[in-house]
């Protein structure tokens, strides 16, 4: 089921929109970069329409899920139950032809379950290493925080270095590699918060929502009949998304788009209702997600809307807010829209990028 609601711009392939750098610079070549992206545009747009026959009528969503995908990065998914959390992460690794596996954390498990455990080989006389499920392109996590903070760490090295270190020896994971986690904020018996250095490693957070009226009465109609999940196909693989991450690290990114990152960033250190302010860390996600959601736009550029359509997913969830601040109910999604607002919009980085453009179509 395809939700007709999914606004066209997320989508949707500016074919005239692409500034390319100007010559003798060390950019990517105007013509295959055009390419790759239109290639881009066709292989997100099936992936998102593939997942939105799961998840319907949540395009935002969807979007950010994809950005996270093209970012490198990884995604949590937290909300209420009975939304489509697992589905969400369910819906993208069964739309791509890779390696996927799913976790159900509980609290009986273990480190060595997710990494893997070296065993003693009475044949070869030697220890031989098992890995664990976390070696696939796309890990599903599912009620991550229902696991001990012990077993929680596993992820860390996983989830920033890509690789497992195991008696002292590193072994690499394939990319890509995705880690989709989901949690529920409600029910907090039995669970555990993900501290701070977890999240951090998140590159965004999804809050799903409960569906329109309209998309639910599609959502009984559609999923009456048959199960959506179990008809979706692969519409892509891991060597075509990693050719996608590659074409988002050669999106433009201006020296005022930059500057306008790092003063948002640094702007929540300073709230006074937090605690804790976004690490530097989350300056490199929300410039890679710009860079993403500039890809999708069609784009081979960021703007400033790139910029202000991922700030709230990317940088809301790493806020910990002081006590005060939760006595009086603000949120940190609320603080960061504040600090948008308050903000100026580097104007010239528009200019800009439409300068670096115009030094190719004429060159002097």
């Amino acid at each position: 089921m395809t939700s007709t609601s999914r606004p066209a711009a997320l989508y949707d392939h500016g074919a005239n929109n692409h500034p390319v750098p100007p010559p003798g610079s060390t950019g990517p070549v105007p013509g295959r970069l055009t390419e790759a992206l239109a290639d881009l545009h066709t292989v997100t747009q099936r992936i998102g329409t593939n997942v939105e026959r799961v998840l319907v009528g949540k395009p935002d969503v969807v979007r950010i899920t994809l950005v996270t995908l093209l970012a490198e990065g990884h995604l949590l998914v937290e909300d209420v139950p009975g939304v489509g959390k697992t589905s969400l992460a369910k819906a993208l690794a069964k739309s791509i032809d890779c390696s996927v596996n799913r976790i159900q954390f509980t609290p009986d498990l273990l480190p060595s379950d997710i990494t893997g455990v070296s065993i003693y080989n009475r044949q070869t006389l030697g220890f031989e290493f098992r890995p664990g499920p976390v070696f696939a392109n796309i890990v599903v996590g599912d009620e991550i925080n229902r696991a001990s903070p012990k077993t929680q760490s596993a992820l860390l090295e996983c989830m920033e270095e890509r690789q497992v270190t195991i008696d002292g020896t590193a072994y690499p994971l394939d990319p890509p590699f995705m880690v989709i986690a989901t949690q529920n904020p409600i029910e907090m018996e039995g669970t555990y918060p993900l501290p701070e250095a977890q999240r951090d490693r998140f590159t965004a957070r999804v809050s799903i929502g409960y569906p329109d009226p309209a998309a639910e009465l599609a959502m009984v109609d559609e999923h009456a009949g048959a199960d959506p999940m179990a008809e979706l196909k692969a519409v892509s693989n891991a060597e075509q998304v990693h050719g996608l991450i590659t074409t988002v690290r050669q999106i433009h990114l201006s020296p005022e788009i930059r500057r306008y990152a790092v003063e948002l960033v640094s702007a929540t250190r300073r709230l006074s209702e937090v605690r804790l302010g976004c690490s530097p860390r989350s300056t490199l996600h929300l410039v890679r997600a710009c860079r993403a959601q500039a890809a999708l736009a069609g784009r081979d550029y960021v703007v400033p809307d790139d910029l202000q359509l991922v700030a709230i997913p990317v940088l809301a969830h790493r806020l910990v807010l002081s006590a005060e601040a939760q006595a009086a109910r603000r949120s940190a999604p609320e603080l960061v829209r504040a600090l948008l607002q308050r903000i100026p919009i580097p104007h010239g980085s528009t200019d800009s990028a439409a300068q670096w453009g115009a030094g190719i179509r004429n060159p002097r």
